[in-house]
């Protein structure tokens, strides 16, 4: 065989692998395609439950269940979002202080904007009447309710649907206390990224905890969470709200640094800062981040040239974890940091959840 031959064996080969891998990831954004998935990811993780369904867990999953739900028009999804809630009562967890145990009330309002039952809200506004009436129970003291970033996603986006729902502008300022408060405690303005809580920002024993190669530690998933949170307050907010405006600053800060953190893969490592480190993509942070900014990019506070790329290549990413049979994998277990311990069978509720936000908005782009 001449080197000519084996020159242009060569061409071919490249340019059909080439080919085929375009035609992959152009079905990637077919509507079919992404409705399809997003059936399959819900049905396996309804199949495959792990937590008590009133678990902060399940307010991340059953956020992507309500998506899927709106995305497909499924009547086996809606279905399942009404045994869950008969199953509960339509109730929150018991502890009407903590943001964990009100993030399952995602799910209960959006049910409640389609079958307009009080009953389905109802235990949630009797939660936070006692949340805003009464100081955090420590020592009898005030304090800062929400001190850790995971709780942008799991209560404010509850409250401001309740607060849309019905026409209460009430619970859009006390969101709005609670997130500041949050913001101000963990918002690093120079990295403009959360850290997850206080042991990232203040010094521990004299030292400063950081990343191996030195940098400050800042959780892929937990920013994702914060993402995720902006737009779904953003979502229900009034286009008028005298306070809108700081969420879509604080989301386009969040996003163009997100961009320069992206990897080649698509995906986000677990820690930010230092990629090298952490050598593969993770499902949950890269979920959140897929979805908040393509909803950013179709509700026009986005710029589309700038940001399309990003949702694309975090699509294409997110799709390889997903498995045949619908199980979401990648996904770092449960934690309060960065963690390496998670492999292509590594599943979590709130990594589907992700995937199913994500999937609700990449749908709508217009490619």
């Amino acid at each position: 065989m001449t080197k000519k031959m084996i020159t242009l064996m060569v061409l071919v080969f490249i340019v059909s692998t080439s080919f085929s891998q375009t035609a992959d990831n152009k079905t990637l954004f077919s509507p079919g395609y992404i409705k399809n998935t997003m059936k399959n990811v819900t049905a396996w993780q309804l199949r495959n439950p792990k937590h008590e369904p009133t678990d902060w867990t399940n307010g991340a999953f059953y956020a992507g269940v309500s998506a899927a739900w709106e995305t497909t028009k499924s009547k086996s999804i809606y279905q399942a979002m009404m045994d869950m809630g008969k199953a509960t009562g339509w109730k929150p967890g018991l502890r009407w202080y903590h943001a964990d145990d009100i993030a399952i009330c995602q799910t209960y309002v959006d049910v409640y904007k389609l079958a307009k039952k009080q009953e389905m809200i109802q235990p949630f506004i009797d939660t936070l009447a006692v949340l805003m009436k009464n100081p955090y129970p420590m020592k009898g003291n005030e304090v800062i309710k929400w001190w850790w970033c995971d709780a942008l996603f799991m209560g404010p986006p509850a409250i401001v649907k309740l607060g849309a729902a019905t026409a209460n502008d009430d619970y859009f300022k006390f969101s709005d206390h609670l997130f500041k408060e949050t913001y101000d405690l963990l918002y690093d303005k120079d990295e403009h990224l959360f850290a997850r809580d206080l042991k990232y920002v203040i010094k521990n024993d004299g030292k400063d905890i950081h990343e191996a190669n030195g940098k400050k530690i800042f959780w892929s998933r937990g920013n994702g969470w914060v993402m995720g949170g902006i737009v779904r307050v953003l979502q229900e907010l009034p286009a008028n709200y005298e306070n809108r405006e700081f969420y879509i600053n604080l989301l386009k800060e969040m996003a163009a640094r997100l961009k320069e953190l992206q990897q080649a893969d698509g995906m986000w490592r677990a820690s930010l800062l230092d990629p090298d480190s952490y050598p593969g993509g993770e499902v949950s942070g890269t979920g959140f981040d897929c979805y908040a900014i393509a909803w950013g990019i179709n509700n026009g506070i986005l710029d589309k040239a700038t940001y399309l790329p990003v949702v694309e290549k975090a699509w294409i990413g997110l799709n390889k974890c997903v498995g045949k049979d619908g199980h979401v994998g990648w996904v770092q277990p449960i934690g309060a940091d960065p963690r390496k311990d998670f492999t292509a069978e590594s599943w979590e509720v709130y990594g589907s959840g992700a995937y199913l936000l994500a999937g609700s908005e990449v749908i709508k782009l217009k490619r």
